[in-house]
């Protein structure tokens, strides 16, 4: 069933990360740029990034148990989206997530400052993984997907 996300932040140097988010039918991923990893931050961040979305497809978010989302209270409250932590050291319980991740590091490597990408860089590497075809989604590409759940809400 479409709407249900998994989000984490990648950390990279001098305190620089950002948002990912993949929703878990249709792998679509979509990257918020943050000025730091700070409670108020990250949950404004995404507060303000699921007003983008119809409320059809996002109905509930899995993070894991990062301090990030210590007030993910908050977070529901203001866009009534159900939010669920992963128990201690259990990443696979965000798998998609995980994965995403990893390709993620192609384009933004580990120990890099990523605060130099812009929102519309993190836009184009987004767009280019969700073009990618996935053996999962037996060779679909994740925007097709998503554009698909789209339409059935619309």
């Amino acid at each position: 069933m479409p709407g249900h996300w998994e989000g984490d932040l990648i950390e990279g140097s001098h305190k620089s990360c950002i948002v990912t988010l993949v929703e878990r039918h249709s792998r679509y991923v979509m990257l918020i740029k943050l000025e730091n990893k700070k409670t108020d931050t990250v949950v404004n961040a995404l507060i303000r990034h699921s007003r983008r979305l119809p409320e059809e497809l996002y109905k509930s978010l899995t993070w894991d148990r990062g301090t990030e989302m210590k007030a993910h209270s908050k977070f529901t409250l203001a866009t009534d989206i159900k939010v669920y932590l992963c128990d201690p050291r259990s990443p696979w319980q965000r798998g998609s997530n995980e994965n995403t991740n990893r390709l993620l590091r192609d384009y933004l490597p580990k120990s890099t400052d990523l605060s130099i990408h812009t929102q519309e860089e993190l836009d184009w590497i987004a767009r280019e993984l969700n073009e990618r075809p996935r053996k999962t989604l037996e060779y679909e590409t994740p925007a097709a997907r998503f554009s698909a759940c789209v339409a059935s809400i619309g």
